[in-house]
């Protein structure tokens, strides 16, 4: 697998995500049709600041060799991070409640978190 390919496909998504988090969390919430009151918002930028975290460190970290013991924190991370992803969206979407994006962010957590787990257990490769 390119390690590269996929710490900048990762680093973009978790870029986007921490942007609209950290500078706009009342907008992303009304794009979504939610409303937050309270510490929601500042709990959505506090969670933008580790999405962008995890944005520079992949950014960082795609010319590295990666896999098996090679990277293992920053794979390590990452798959933890987007397979707790996956399953808590998966609890939201099976109730339902949230519609179709839940579905759609759910099965994005899930492709990266078995892209890193191939990363983690397998010998690095050719970048």
């Amino acid at each position: 697998m390119n390690s590269k390919i996929l710490m900048v496909a990762s680093a973009a998504v978790m870029a986007a995500v921490g942007i609209a988090f950290s500078f706009a969390p009342e907008e992303t919430l009304a794009f979504f049709g939610k409303s937050a009151p309270g510490a929601v918002p500042v709990l959505l930028q506090l969670a933008g600041g580790l999405y962008l975290g995890f944005a520079f460190m992949n950014w960082t970290a795609k010319a590295s060799v990666l896999g098996g013991i090679y990277g293992r924190a920053i794979v390590l991370g990452n798959f933890l991070q987007f397979t707790m992803g996956a399953l808590t969206l998966l609890k939201a979407a099976s109730g339902n409640s949230e519609g179709i994006f839940v579905w759609v962010a759910a099965g994005g957590y899930a492709l990266f978190a078995v892209l890193f787990g191939v990363l983690l257990f397998s010998s690095p490769r050719g970048q």
